[in-house]
């Protein structure tokens, strides 16, 4: 029996996640079973048929009164501004995951909870009071069944974190500095429009690169604590609608060299991060990497290495695709995790 999901917020990670449970096959099986989200079944139905970044939805999608209907499977629809109003129960889901992006504190997670989701999983990283930050691959081993509110961090911590690691584990880390360059995003305006309090955010995405404030040093901290405070970062927005890249430079405990630093990072493409590093020596441009599952693709063409311990990595990742598989991953091992933790029930 497949466990039951539910996607608060239908924006771009909301959509990734529902077409990415259709087009890859799971163990354990997940279905997505409701869905909340402001705008009209219509425009949902149409946002879930057509995409301009990944392509046509490769099943059947129809609505059918309050249900998006994909492939003969109902989608209950709810259209509620607020936690409050929502009736998870009824639905009777396993898994509820936060894809507004609009929160990310406990206290609101709790009000989803009260209204009958047994567990949330954020799509973003959250404040230090949640349960557990999880980037699978790494830490996905602290899932247990007694937590219920969670977060899979950001694309940028999925994507740097397994490569820090590895230099980490294999030559050591004593300090270093990012520049994450990433695609344009939905709190951008197509031309110069007021955004909050961020005047960079004013302007067009499309006429300009862009600095932006990131929380990446904290993600490193608090998924890698024996690096904490090692680390600067710094990111830029660009013109582009799709795949983002971390520009790393860090300085080693040992001396190394280009060979050595590829050969480290590509051994783990095939062992325990098989499937979410990844490693290229060819020349690549950003789309290259569109609707690429994976959470880190190495470069390796770009590595450099300088006095002998201080290296450059370019690295890849689609951070609409990637994330949303990885989200997936965390959700799926979690569920394992409750089932397998369930306390088996006495014979009379």
């Amino acid at each position: 029996m497949a466990y039951r999901l539910a996607i608060n917020g239908y924006g771009r990670i909301g959509q990734c996640v529902l077409r990415a449970l259709y087009e890859r096959q799971r163990t354990p099986p997940m279905v997505v079973v409701a869905i909340n989200e402001p705008a009209s079944i219509e425009a949902i139905a149409y946002l879930t048929r057509y995409d301009t970044t990944h392509g046509r939805f490769p099943g059947q999608v129809s609505t059918n009164n309050n249900h998006l209907v994909i492939d003969n499977n109902p989608i209950r629809i709810f259209n509620q501004p607020s936690p409050s109003q929502l009736d998870w129960q009824a639905v009777g889901i396993d898994l509820l995951l936060e894809c507004s992006g609009s929160f990310k504190d406990r206290a609101t997670a709790e009000v989803h909870l009260a209204r009958g989701a047994p567990r949330l999983l954020f799509s973003q990283p959250a404040l230090a009071d949640v349960d557990a930050t999880i980037v699978y691959g790494i830490n996905e081993q602290l899932l247990s069944q007694q937590q219920r509110i969670v977060s899979s961090a950001s694309c940028t911590t999925n994507c740097i974190v397994p490569v820090l690691k590895t230099l980490n584990d294999a030559l050591g880390i004593e300090y270093g500095t990012m520049t994450t360059i990433h695609s344009a995003m939905n709190d951008q305006p197509v031309i110069d429009a007021w955004h909050k309090n961020d005047l960079r955010l004013t302007r067009s995405a499309l006429h300009s690169i862009i600095p932006v404030d990131t929380g990446l040093a904290k993600g490193i901290n608090r998924l890698l604590p024996e690096l904490k405070d090692r680390f600067t970062t710094s990111a830029v927005r660009v013109p582009t609608i799709n795949v983002s890249c971390i520009d790393l430079t860090t300085q080693l405990s040992r001396d190394t060299s280009v060979a050595q630093v590829n050969h480290i990072l590509e051994q783990e493409t095939s062992g325990r991060l098989a499937g979410i590093m990844g490693f290229s020596n060819e020349p690549h441009a950003s789309v290259d990497f569109n609707h690429d599952s994976r959470s880190c693709i190495v470069d390796g063409s770009q590595t450099r290495v300088s006095g002998g311990r201080l290296v450059r990595l370019l690295c890849w990742f689609d951070n609409e695709w990637g994330f949303a598989n990885r989200m997936l991953d965390v959700a799926s091992h979690w569920l394992a995790t409750v089932e397998r933790e369930k306390p088996l029930r006495c014979s009379p």
